[in-house]
């Protein structure tokens, strides 16, 4: 992705290296544990994105210290940072398009844990966004993970994740979120599983759009699609699901199948617009 010399958003928050004073820490494949809690029948609470977090009503404070990031983190500090001033952009273009206008959220990044209006997250349970506080929370550590583990390299497949959980935000101000997270307890496990699904192929939709968007601004580079692709399909509840326990439940199933991550993708970077993302009208996932 071509991002170097240009502005990075003025909406982030830089935790990193404040303690979170009780949270314990954790390890481990983020998305593969929320896969996990699920399974287990742990309600992953309101938390929203590639993984996920237990709900706190008391969130422990926090211990500032002073971070001393290195060349590598400063790097992709700087990239995220332009990541998401692209999405500002592209977003508050889309809503002035169809007469409304966009409310910036704002990306925090931190290391191990933080506090956030859905509770205590941890960098173990991989980037998520917090609809109570609008927020995205990111430790830049799940790049690592993200090429290592989900053997999704690239720039452009980080970019995909925080395209994807401002995707998320793009549902709670059209009010699809609230609306479906207000129907869990009124339905079976099941049911509700299939509409997380169409919660998140949606965000993956979206993250196509800006992926379109920055293609017609000439920011993409060669083989930046493949590499959200690849993250996409890294991500599947099926892939991991298979990695992890060697068989496949797909009434378990909460993001969607790798197929369907980047089919629904490839449609957000075809259409280009938001009203081509209706997952939840639809027959065919």
């Amino acid at each position: 992705m071509n991002w170097r010399g240009r502005k990075g958003s003025s909406n982030v928050e830089d935790r990193r290296g404040q303690v979170v004073k009780g949270a314990a820490g954790l390890s481990g494949i983020g998305i593969i544990l929320y896969i996990v809690l699920s399974l287990m029948g742990v309600d992953p609470g309101a938390i929203i994105g590639t993984g996920g977090t237990l709900q706190t009503d008391n969130n422990p404070p926090e211990q500032s210290q002073q971070y001393q990031e290195n060349a590598n983190e400063k790097e992709l500090r700087e990239f995220v940072s332009v990541v998401f001033k692209d999405t500002e952009d592209v977003w508050t273009e889309v809503f002035a398009r169809e007469g409304g206008k966009y409310q910036k959220p704002t990306l925090v990044l931190y290391t191990e844990a933080t506090n956030s209006a859905c509770g205590v997250g941890q960098s173990g349970m991989g980037p998520f966004y917090c609809p109570q506080d609008q927020k995205v929370y990111l430790d830049l550590s799940f790049y690592q993970e993200l090429r290592d583990k989900f053997k999704a390299p690239g720039d452009f497949a980080l970019a995909y994740v925080v395209a994807h959980e401002v995707g998320h935000h793009i549902q709670n101000q059209l009010g699809i979120l609230g609306k479906v997270q207000s129907l869990r307890g009124q339905m079976s496990e099941k049911e509700y599983n299939q509409l997380s699904v169409r919660l998140e192929l949606q965000a993956d939709y979206f993250a196509g759009v800006w992926a379109k968007y920055m293609q017609g601004k000439g920011y993409l580079e060669i083989g930046d699609v493949e590499e959200a692709m690849n993250a996409a399909e890294s991500v599947g509840d099926d892939r991991i699901q298979k990695k992890m326990q060697g068989t496949v439940v797909p009434d378990s199933f909460t993001h969607g199948t790798s197929a369907q991550r980047v089919k629904w993708f490839k449609k957000g970077f075809a259409n280009g617009t938001i009203r081509g993302g209706d997952t939840f009208n639809t027959s065919d996932l």
